[in-house]
C-alpha cells in the first residue's frame, strides 16, 4: 500500500485555495470579457450595439460587417502581403538576432564596448526623418524589400537571446566541439541552434506580433496600394468608418445606395470585424507557442 503523505491540509488551506481560485476566475473574466464582447458585437446588428443589448451573446445575428470588410478590393492582397512581410521579416530577424546573440555570448576583446553600443542604440535613435532619407537614397522607398528588412533587430530581443545562450548552453560543449575540429560556424549551426528551440520560439512570437501589427511603416514608405499590409488597409477602413474620409468615399464603401444613417450603423459593426480579423492570427500564434513562450521568457530574463 502507498503511504499517505505526511502533509495534511487544514481547513484554512482549503479556504485559501478556494479564495485564490475565485480571485483568479474574476481576473480571467475581466481580461477575457472585452475580447468576447468584440467577437459577439461583430456578429450583432448595429441597432443592438447602439442599444447596449450586446452583453453575453450576439443579438440579431448578422454578418453584414464581415461582408463589407471582405468586399474591400485590397483586403485579400493586403492579407497575403502581411503574411509575406511577417514570415519573411520575422525569419530574417530571428536569424540575425541569434547570430549576434551568439557572438555577444563569447569572450573577446571589446565585448563590453560592443554591448554598450547596442544598448545605446536602443535608448537613442536618429529619428524618423534621417531614417526615411537614408532608405530613400538606398532605393528602398516603396519596395517589398524594405518592408522585410526594416527594424530587423530589436536590441531587447537580442539581449534576451544572448542571456539564454550564456546561461543555458554549457561552455564545455564548445570546448568539445573545438577538439573535434569544429569552428564557430559549425558549432553555432549544429549545437547552439538545435539547443535554442525555446528562445527561437519566443523570438518568433515577439517579431511576428510586432510585424503583423505594424501599419505605420507602410504609411511612411509604401505608395503602391498593392504592396500595403493588412493592418494598413484595415486602418483605412476604420478611418472611413470614423468619417475620416470624404462623404462620397464613406457612402461608396458603407452606403450601398442607402441612407447615411444605415451607412453609419454598418460602419459601427465593421470596426469590431476589423479588430477580430486583425487579432485572430496573433491569438492563435500565442496559443500555439505558449508552452515555449513562458519557459523562454523566464530563462532569457536571468542575468548573464
Amino acid at each position: 500500500m502507498a503511504r499517505k503523505s505526511g502533509f495534511s491540509r487544514t481547513r484554512g488551506d482549503r479556504a485559501f485555495d478556494a479564495l485564490n481560485l475565485a480571485v483568479w476566475i474574476v481576473v480571467l473574466a475581466v481580461v477575457l470579457y472585452p475580447l468576447w464582447l468584440i467577437v459577439i458585437a461583430s456578429f450583432s446588428s448595429a441597432e443592438a450595439i447602439y442599444g447596449g443589448k450586446v452583453l453575453l451573446w450576439p443579438v440579431d445575428f448578422s454578418a453584414i460587417g464581415y461582408e463589407a470588410v471582405f468586399q474591400h478590393k485590397l483586403l485579400l492582397r493586403s492579407y497575403l502581403n502581411a503574411l509575406l512581410y511577417t514570415i519573411a521579416g520575422s525569419s530574417l530577424s530571428v536569424i540575425v538576432t541569434m547570430m549576434a546573440a551568439y557572438a555577444l555570448s563569447r569572450k573577446f576583446a571589446g565585448k563590453k564596448f560592443l554591448n554598450g553600443y547596442f544598448v545605446f542604440s536602443m535608448l537613442f535613435t536618429a529619428g524618423l526623418i534621417p531614417q526615411f532619407l537614408i532608405n530613400r537614397q538606398l532605393g528602398l522607398y516603396d519596395t517589398v524589400t524594405l518592408m522585410i528588412i526594416i527594424n530587423c533587430v530589436s536590441v531587447w530581443n537580442l539581449m534576451i537571446a544572448r542571456t539564454y545562450i550564456s546561461s543555458s548552453i554549457p561552455g564545455e560543449l564548445y570546448e568539445a566541439a573545438v577538439i573535434d575540429g569544429a569552428d564557430h560556424f559549425v558549432y553555432f549551426s549544429r549545437v547552439v541552434l538545435p539547443l535554442s528551440g525555446t528562445i527561437i520560439a519566443v523570438l518568433c512570437v515577439y517579431y511576428g506580433v510586432a510585424r503583423w501589427n505594424d501599419y505605420f511603416t507602410a504609411y511612411i514608405y509604401i505608395r503602391d496600394p498593392n504592396k500595403l499590409p493588412l493592418q494598413t488597409v484595415l486602418r483605412d477602413i476604420i478611418a472611413s468608418a470614423n468619417a475620416g474620409t470624404s462623404l462620397d468615399a464613406f457612402m461608396d464603401f458603407f452606403g450601398d445606395g442607402k441612407t447615411i444613417s444605415n451607412a453609419v450603423r454598418k460602419a459601427e459593426v465593421v470596426k469590431y470585424c476589423c479588430i477580430v480579423i486583425s487579432t485572430a492570427p496573433v491569438i492563435a500564434l500565442y496559443v500555439y507557442m505558449q508552452k515555449f513562450f513562458v519557459k523562454g521568457v523566464t530563462i532569457g530574463s536571468l542575468k548573464g
